[in-house]
């Protein structure tokens, strides 16, 4: 193996970018959309003509985002504007400047830049049309940080380097600041990355136009102790990797290209992975996009101690596709605050008793911690869940989608064993089918109808004690209505006893026994996949609590960091 290391620990930049200091005022453009149109005083734009011995072979700013395999954009549902932006950026002191599509739009829009039709002038304005002699100015000159130049290359260790400003364009393909250009058993440690416009790290197959010959390895690589941060799409995409080791990263800020219709969109995007370990990450300020991705064909991977934090207008935090054989174990994690992403003026109105006797859910509002779709044998087990805007899990059948002689998805047989779900606004669970179960797990401060089989129609919207009578389901079930506060900036968490029901009146819940103390919460079977909680400790009974902590103490505060550093 060779190793490209930090010497002695001292700090390491590549950056794709490069100072600029040949600005002038720009000249010749108009700020007035009409002549007439009265203009800001004071507004100061200036100008930078590309040199173009610093572009040789890749000159960003004549190069659209959008992705070369555009089958699955769905132009009707898509704001086109960011897919044509250039993919080139500017930076002052290291944030970067907003691009524009017109000139005149920095009229009115401080801390933007507009690149000329032939990619081989820039204009920007600054805030507080500030001098940019006074700032650090930096353009985007390189595609990439650190990429073979041939593929295939393998056994290659990257250490301790900090990539910056990569002007990788939208995938597929999939290429990133640090690439490994379908090489195979790479380990990539205590690296960050920021700011790439597209793709942070790639770890696959690029994309699925490449021949895969019969002898091709594709993954069996390790990323750990990393800091991706603000991959414009994707912060480690990975095609057709398996065997794969993510372990003590922070993912943080992906997602600002607003491209989660590209279909190649999240915090990380792996399709067919298989026999992979996920875990001690921190996933958070995922911006209209997945925190994670297994596309299709995903089969013996684990899912363990990470936290899935503050998915901004996020439909979802974690999302298995089209996932028929095999399990996959989504256990001993925390999530935390999915906002959701629709369209809130399409949620019809439901005045009086007019929505007493709907026969369907609308299914217009989103935001699910996991959500399955044509995915078959979810295991979920021993995971915090709160506050989504619809529900803790979600899934659909999908059954027209096949290939070649194979089947369509049922989302069956999916388990909820021991979790914690708290506080989500529809429900807990929405179960396609009945062909599920859940046992175990305890529901805090929810809303009615928080336990829903949707199908065959009309869904039913249960409670725990109608759960257990018309489906067996939670047997070992407990309802709950304490509070759980997570600081998801510090990583602490606390769990706080309560002294009364927030209802006034017990009528109609006589039939519920509701925990208020934290100490009261009772232990239920141990399942047999899940050997550890949260922290790594092993629970060694044939009992434990349900969610992913072996010991809860009312009002202590838990530092839930996961990451081994």
């Amino acid at each position: 193996m060779i190793c490209y290391e930090a010497w002695q620990n001292e700090p390491v930049y590549i950056k794709a970018s490069q100072e600029i200091r040949n600005f002038t005022p720009s000249q010749g453009w108009r700020l007035n959309h009409f002549s007439t149109d009265a203009l800001e005083e004071g507004v100061s734009i200036w100008e930078i003509k590309l040199n173009p011995e610093d572009f040789k072979g890749y000159n960003p700013f004549c190069a659209v985002n959008i992705l070369h395999d555009r089958l699955f954009l769905e132009y009707d549902k898509t704001d086109m504007t960011t897919y044509l932006n250039r993919r080139g950026m500017v930076f002052c002191d290291g944030k970067p400047l907003k691009q524009v599509s017109l000139y005149q739009q920095m009229g009115t829009q401080e801390n933007t830049y507009w690149v000329e039709a032939n990619g081989q002038t820039v204009h920007f304005r600054l805030s507080n049309d500030d001098d940019p002699g006074k700032h650090l100015i930096e353009i985007t000159c390189r595609e990439q940080c650190f990429a073979p130049e041939i593929p295939f290359l393998s056994y290659i260790k990257v250490k301790g380097l900090t990539c910056a400003h990569a002007a990788t364009g939208a995938p597929v393909p999939q290429r990133g600041s640090i690439s490994c250009f379908r090489g195979h058993h790479w380990i990539i440690e205590d690296c960050e990355v920021d700011w790439a416009n597209g793709v942070g790290i790639d770890i696959g197959n690029e994309c699925w136009h490449h021949c895969v010959p019969e002898d091709q390895i594709i993954g069996n690589t390790i990323i750990r102790r990393c800091r991706i941060k603000n991959a414009g799409v994707c912060g480690i995409a990975g095609l057709f990797a398996q065997n794969l080791l993510i372990e003590d990263n922070l993912i943080e800020g992906t997602g600002w290209q607003r491209m989660e219709l590209s279909w190649e969109a999240g915090g990380m995007k792996i399709h067919n992975c298989r026999n992979s370990l996920i875990r001690r990450n921190i996933f958070t300020k995922t911006f209209r996009a997945d925190h994670l991705w297994l596309d299709c064909n995903n089969e013996n991977n684990r899912i363990t101690q990470n936290l899935f934090l503050d998915g901004l207008e996020q439909r979802e935090a974690v999302f298995i596709e089209c996932t028929r054989d095999g399990v996959n174990l989504i256990d001993n994690n925390i999530f935390w605050n999915v906002e959701g992403r629709f369209d809130a003026a399409k949620v019809p109105k439901e005045t009086g008793s007019s929505g007493w006797y709907k026969m369907e859910e609308d299914g217009i509002v989103n935001g699910y911690a996991i959500y399955g779709e044509g995915t078959d044998h979810l295991y979920i087990a021993n995971n915090l869940i709160g506050k989504c805007r619809s529900a803790g899990y979600f899934a659909k059948p999908v059954a027209f989608r096949m290939h070649g002689n194979l089947r369509g998805g049922t989302s069956r047989d999916a388990h909820f064993i021991n979790n914690i779900f708290y506080e989500c606004e529809e429900a807990a669970i929405k179960m396609p089918t009945e062909k599920n179960q859940a046992e175990g797990n305890l529901y805090v401060t929810m809303k009615g109808g928080y336990l829903r089989v949707l199908y065959p129609a009309p869904p039913c919207c249960l409670d725990l004690p109608a759960w257990q009578e018309f489906y067996g389901f939670d047997k070992e079930g407990q309802e709950g209505v304490f509070s759980i506060e997570l600081d998801t900036d510090n990583y602490t968490l606390v769990f706080r006893s309560v002294d009364q029901t927030p209802w006034d009146t017990m009528r109609g819940r006589e039939h519920h026994q509701y925990i208020m103390k934290i100490e009261d919460i009772k232990t239920v079977r141990k399942d047999v996949l899940v050997s550890n909680d949260f922290f790594g400790t092993t629970l060694v009974s044939d009992t434990c609590r349900p969610g992913p902590f072996k010991e809860l103490v009312s009002g202590r505060v838990f530092p839930v960091d996961p990451r081994k550093l």
